[in-house]
């Protein structure tokens, strides 16, 4: 499995890859233009990425401009709907209005900080990722 996690804090970058790490490789991107690079580049060739873990408060583009532009860009891929990454919202926001956001620009998750190893395996358990 292949995971890209978009967070600008060293350390919950950190925490994150050290949880996603024995399922895979990780990609990190401490802004949304570093993951978008990134996620077009990964589009662009056979090694896909299947899950992407977005903060909606980062430098450069927020989260969900991300997920918005992430979504674009399947498209223009011929990539629909359930044939997509998989996408995670990890965030401090809990407030309604950026999780019906967030679900409206098709995320499948969407996680509270603190983050802990326990909410990303059952997350990636919900999404049928590993078992």
């Amino acid at each position: 499995m292949k995971m890209l996690v978009m967070e600008d804090e060293f350390v919950s970058r950190s925490v994150m890859t050290e949880i996603l790490a024995p399922y895979g490789e990780v990609v990190a991107a401490e802004n949304g233009r570093e993951a978008l690079e990134k996620f077009q580049t990964a589009l662009q060739s056979p090694n896909k990425f299947d899950v992407v873990f977005l903060d909606i408060m980062v430098p450069e583009m927020t989260g969900q401009d991300v997920l918005k532009n992430i979504r674009e860009m399947e498209q223009q891929h011929g990539v629909f709907a359930l044939a997509g990454a998989k996408v995670v919202m990890t965030t401090a926001l809990g407030d309604f209005a950026n999780v019906k956001a967030a679900f409206k620009h098709q995320c499948e998750a969407y996680l509270i900080k603190p983050i802990d190893r326990e909410k990303v395996i059952s997350t990636l358990q919900g999404l049928g990722m590993i078992s």
